[in-house]
């Protein structure tokens, strides 16, 4: 597994704790943060999986 996809999951766990706890606070700019780390994470996660579905060829090859 790809450290992109790692870290990926890691900042939308974080995002989600984020926004969750924004929410229950009534706290908007931390319910934005946490909304920028799930779609940071999100994004990163997709790279790692770009990476591997790479590696993965490119050693079939």
């Amino acid at each position: 597994m790809d450290n992109d996809r790692i870290k990926g999951m890691g900042d939308q766990a974080k995002g989600s704790l984020k926004d969750a706890a924004g929410k229950a606070t009534g706290d908007s700019k931390l319910q934005a943060e946490g909304k920028m780390d799930k779609a940071k994470g999100k994004i990163e996660n997709a790279v790692g999986g770009a990476k591997d579905s790479m590696r993965e060829h490119l050693d079939r090859h």
